[in-house]
């Protein structure tokens, strides 16, 4: 059995899964700074707003959210008829995936774009890929800008941020849908060192692991179509970088969509 509090870490085996994945830390530091009301917080809002654009620029990333959300609505539709699914759930599920679908189909051009067009902040994108190159005496008008009232400022970021709220709503379906979809069970890396052979049944989309809090050790995980392999390594004491040389026990769930 593993201790009350647990920390789980998620591994994507796939390159769409991964790319979702870090949108939505992207996403959930953008709306978190955007809501705050210091300078500093409206800082990393507009950082988080860039490597959104970076990393959803993907030409394909829309079309694979629509693609998957239908294929999702195909699959759920029919459940409607199972007395063992909660209809009331699955409706409103299937209604949040329809409104998203149509958020998505209305928008055109690449994701981003309406940042890209505004010169006033590209000039700020490319300033912060040089260390401390944000200073107010290179970007006076943006100095000026994370003075004005904080509220003005907020009003801006969701302006900015409301074009890609879409995408966001879209890959929150899909990764929830796909990490409620796994089965937990329960294993022991012997002196630190865990491996599984994968068979067709296990072939998975994400790795979700979850380990006791009070235990010394992070797990790194490998895995391809055929093998698992993880190692927990040390992250205190002697035992920091190397293989933690103790049985762990922990629980493991293979998530598909």
């Amino acid at each position: 059995m593993l201790a009350a509090r647990v920390i789980r870490y998620e591994h994507p085996l796939n390159e769409r899964i991964r790319t979702m994945m870090r949108l939505e830390g992207l996403y959930g530091r953008a709306l978190f700074f955007s809501e705050g009301s210091s300078p500093a917080d409206h800082h990393a809002a507009l950082i988080a707003l860039f490597e959104i654009t970076d990393v959803a620029s993907r030409a394909d990333l829309k079309t694979d959210i629509l693609q998957e959300l239908e294929r999702q609505r195909q699959l759920l539709a029919p459940l409607r008829h199972n007395p063992a699914i909660e209809r009331e759930a699955l409706d409103a599920l299937l209604a949040e995936i329809d409104n998203v679908n149509g958020q998505l189909l209305a928008q055109s051009g690449k994701v981003g774009a309406h940042l890209r067009e505004n010169e006033w902040l590209m000039a700020i994108k490319q300033r912060t890929g040089i260390p401390g190159g944000v200073c107010e005496f290179d970007l006076p008008a943006y100095h000026y800008w994370l003075h004005l009232d904080p509220m003005k400022r907020q009003q801006d970021l969701r302006a900015w941020l409301a074009p890609l709220l879409p995408i966001h709503s879209g890959l929150s379906i899909v990764l929830r849908i796909l990490r409620e979809n796994g089965k937990t069970s329960l294993h022991t890396a012997y002196r630190g060192v865990f491996q599984l052979m994968l068979t067709t049944a296990k072939v998975a989309q994400l790795l979700r692991l979850s380990l006791a809090a009070d235990l010394s050790c992070v797990p790194e995980i490998s895995a391809n179509k055929y093998a698992l392999n993880i190692r927990f390594l040390g992250i205190a004491g002697m035992d920091r970088g190397a293989v933690y040389d103790r049985d762990v026990e922990f629980n493991l769930m293979f998530c598909n969509l």
